[in-house]
């Protein structure tokens, strides 16, 4: 056999790939999604079992809406704060102690009346949940690489996603079974598994890593394009969870779909979704503008399409499986572009992404809420949020002209 022969029998499959798409991405990232799997679902889960809440509690609609609101607040709050003070500690500790608070909270919501120790016990949990959002994020960059960063990012957002294909329906149903209450308890018990995966399998931090320092980490913050991606961060999430927030009543009062379906309604959504999210990450490393760009474009169409639809269960249906699939597709890549734009200091460049989605969330569910209660009616925060999805195509746009004229800092 000649030596060409030899060379030509060699299996094709031990040359590198220089594909990020076909990355083999380390185990970590999908534990990390596991995580975030359940912070999306404790974050929206209210949204699905609204009308219990409200009924248990004997208060409004709107006021049942503000315990998302103000665990969006928490976010806002926790995920810069928290990773300032965890700066110092292991990733992997900063993770498990957030997980455990997460489980605390949840055992507190379930136990108690009260609607202003509700209220705190979101506000506490939403701080967890913050610190873990942003690490989780920088210790799957760095397990996936430079090449790969948007897709493991994109998977560990996927998480997220596939809390309203399976999460936030399986609360509602849980609701329904056994009372709203139930869920938080489901919740906690889930987190306890989920913290002894992360105990488990997370890594101890790189001793080669350099020493994190506040001046260092402040110092990330002057970049233009962070700041930009920060700003579409709050605006693509807040147009769409203004309507996210309250479809319930927008199913049931405006589509006229039958209260039993909402959670099948809310799953085709979350399967959309976690389509989306993860088809945005396989793309977005290769193609971020087209990414960033044309999702909000296409959520901007289908949120006024909702707002003006009333009496057809199917149509209503339709288009909210295709917000699923289109409204939340870019996160991931957004989060990567924050995270790289601001350099050493990822871990607060992660969490400021994490404040700038729950700022997006806190403003729109507020303003939608608002318009829940005016002549608008169940048509109002669809049509709220069409006009603030609409605002992200500014930053977006900026940053892939910034991309196209500095291409090697892209």
């Amino acid at each position: 056999m000649t030596t060409d022969s030899i060379q030509a029998a060699r299996p094709r499959e031990t040359a590198p790939s220089t594909d990020p798409s076909r990355t083999r991405l380390p185990l970590v990232v999908y534990v990390l999604a596991v995580g975030t799997f359940l912070m999306l679902t404790t974050e929206f889960v209210v949204a699905g079992i609204l009308p219990e809440v409200a009924t248990d509690l004997q208060i409004s609609l709107a006021q049942a809406g503000s315990l998302i609101t103000v665990f969006a607040a928490g976010m806002i709050i926790g995920a810069p704060l928290m990773a300032l003070l965890t700066m110092r500690m292991s990733k992997r500790l900063t993770l498990i102690t957030a997980m455990l608070i997460f489980v605390a909270g949840h055992v507190a919501v379930a136990l108690t009346s009260d609607f202003a120790i509700l209220l705190g016990a979101r506000f506490v949990t939403a701080v967890a949940t913050g610190a873990f959002w942003a690490v989780s994020a920088v210790v799957a960059t760095r397990a996936a690489g430079a090449s790969a960063g948007a897709r493991a990012l994109g998977v560990v957002t996927a998480g997220g996603a596939l809390a309203t294909v399976l999460g936030v329906p399986i609360g509602a149903f849980i609701a329904q079974a056994g009372g709203w209450r139930t869920t938080f308890w489901a919740l906690a018990v889930a987190a306890v598994i989920a913290t002894v995966l992360v105990a488990r399998l997370v890594p101890s931090d790189d001793p080669n890593q350099p020493v994190a320092s506040l001046r260092r980490e402040l110092g990330g913050l002057r970049s233009g394009r962070l700041w930009l991606a920060l700003l579409a961060c709050i605006t693509t999430t807040g147009g769409v969870l203004a309507a996210y927030s309250y479809i319930a009543p927008i199913l049931t009062d405006q589509g006229g779909v039958d209260a039993g379906y909402v959670p099948l309604v809310l799953t085709g959504f979350g399967i959309g979704s976690f389509v989306g999210t993860v088809l945005g990450g396989r793309y977005g490393d290769r193609h971020p503008g087209l990414v960033t760009i044309l999702t909000p474009a296409v959520t901007t169409a289908i949120l006024a399409a909702i707002s003006v639809t009333a009496g057809a269960p199917l149509v209503m249906t339709g288009l909210v499986v295709l917000l699923g699939l289109f409204g939340l597709s870019a996160n991931g890549v957004l989060i990567h572009l924050v995270v790289r734009s601001a350099g050493r200091a990822a871990t607060l460049g992660s969490a400021l992404a994490v404040s700038a989605f729950n700022a997006g969330t806190a403003v729109g569910t507020a303003i939608a809420g608002a318009a829940l209660s005016s002549p608008l009616g169940t048509h109002g925060p669809a049509a709220i949020g069409a006009v603030i999805v609409a605002l992200t195509l500014i930053p977006t746009i900026a940053l892939a002209v910034l991309r196209h004229r500095s291409p090697a800092h892209s």
